[in-house]
């Protein structure tokens, strides 16, 4: 509240109170000037002005406690673009709600401050656990390594400049080039390499570690390099342990009945699923998967049994897919810490994904990347096979703008355009 908004409403207070007991004073007056009360009904009358008096006198005092209150809450100052990281809000996607009779509910991270994804969490964590284990010296040299499609990256990128250490990152060409683009304009060195697999040397994540290694070794060069490895690094998991679990069961007071996420690094899965499963032991934990992914037959069957999607087959991309950010072919620490808490996993394909983000602009107004959009089509299957009157959370992890020249690309103009498919037909896509 402005100041001099504090300022009228105790005025009018103060001002009602005084008008209130110069009336109950004048009307006493006036009474007893012009009648001869009897002495009872005096005492009565004088008993009942002092009460009044009193209860005018105590709401006085709460109305100066209540603006003092507001007076010493008025700043919600956050410290940095830090500060903007966290306490997303959970909103209610209408047209999924409706079409189900499930409550589906959207845990809104593209609103992070930082680099706008659930990333913003990770990063934050992975400097400070590195800061305060003396790895990290602000305005140093001191650089942070990591291999990345992006997010993690822009993250990274965006609270370095905002604590005094710069960013190199590696990432696959074939990601969408508004990524790199954005990274630069962070200031972070981009390196964009050919995609390959986890067992050659120079696929992204091997490359930035190495980077790191190179950094530190060179006499010549200031600061020391710092590997994030978000994909293994205990900050990532332990980052959602303790912001993104703890927010959901907040915001939902503790009354949800599922909760669906993509796996990357595995981090935002386990940690939310390690936080809320031992509070809510019948919450379902489903993961949603993309083509290419060995995940869901980790889940689903114990084994990445399918020689598609067996590491080190190939020496490109196992599968060809549009999706960004989720999905991978390997058991990294952050997912394996959290995986006996995984109940189900369901499969989503491009075309569902393309056509659900497709669904949530027209008819929600929500503009969002692949891996919320496939986020989205899990939770609404799931709303399906469990029926109406179930309670599901998902994340919206990042904006559309970040995938215009690939996942957005595909897909059929917005806004009215004839021969829309119903979300039923969305869900059936299975190409």
């Amino acid at each position: 509240m402005p100041d001099q908004a504090h300022f009228y409403v105790l005025g009018a207070f103060l001002l009602g109170v005084t008008l209130t007991v110069a009336w109950e004073n004048r009307h006493w007056r006036h009474e007893t000037l012009n009648g001869t009360p009897n002495k009872a009904w005096g005492k009565s009358r004088k008993r009942r002005a002092h009460i009044r008096q009193k209860e005018s006198q105590g709401l006085l005092d709460k109305a100066i406690e209540s603006v003092e209150s507001l007076e010493e809450e008025k700043d919600d100052i956050r410290e940095g673009i830090e500060g903007c990281i966290g306490n997303t809000p959970l909103i209610k996607i209408k047209s999924l709600s409706d079409a189900t009779g499930c409550e589906i509910l959207a845990k809104a991270e593209f609103l992070n401050g930082a680099g706008n994804s659930p990333k913003d969490r990770v990063a934050l964590s992975i400097i400070q656990m590195a800061e305060e284990r003396g790895l990290l010296i602000p305005h140093s040299g001191d650089t942070i390594y990591e291999g990345t499609v992006g997010s993690t990256g822009i993250s990274l990128a965006a609270i370095c400049q905002a604590r005094g250490y710069k960013a190199h990152i590696c990432m696959p060409n074939d990601m969408a080039v508004e990524k790199s683009d954005l990274l630069l304009k962070l200031g972070a060195e981009v390196e964009r390499v050919r995609p390959a697999p986890i067992v050659d040397q120079d696929q992204f994540v091997n490359l930035a570690s190495r980077r790191a290694i190179e950094h530190t070794t060179n006499a010549n060069k200031p600061g020391r390099g710092l590997f994030a490895d978000q994909f293994e690094t205990e900050a990532n998991w332990r980052a959602h342990y303790s912001g993104t679990g703890p927010e959901i069961y907040g915001q939902t007071g503790g009354h949800l009945d599922a909760f669906v996420s993509g796996a990357g690094t595995g981090g935002t899965l386990s940690g939310v699923a390690l936080y809320l499963k031992p509070k809510l032991p019948n919450l379902k934990v489903v993961l949603a998967d993309p083509p290419g992914s060995g995940l869901y037959n980790r889940v689903k069957f114990g084994v990445m049994f399918n020689n598609k999607e067996k590491e080190g087959t190939r020496r490109r991309h196992q599968v060809d897919t549009i999706i960004e950010g989720i999905g991978i072919n390997r058991v990294t620490h952050n997912f394996d810490v959290g995986r006996e808490l995984i109940d189900d996993a369901i499969r989503v394909t491009d075309d569902q994904a393309i056509g659900m983000a497709k669904w949530l602009v027209e008819n929600d107004g929500i503009f969002v990347g692949s891996s919320s959009a496939v986020n989205c089509v899990a939770a609404t299957k799931l709303a399906k096979q469990l029926g109406p009157g179930h309670r599901i959370v998902t994340l919206l992890c990042d904006s559309g703008a970040r995938h215009l020249s690939k996942f957005w690309a595909s897909t059929e103009p917005v806004g009215g355009a004839e021969g829309d498919i119903s979300l039923d037909a969305i869900l059936e896509s299975r190409s």
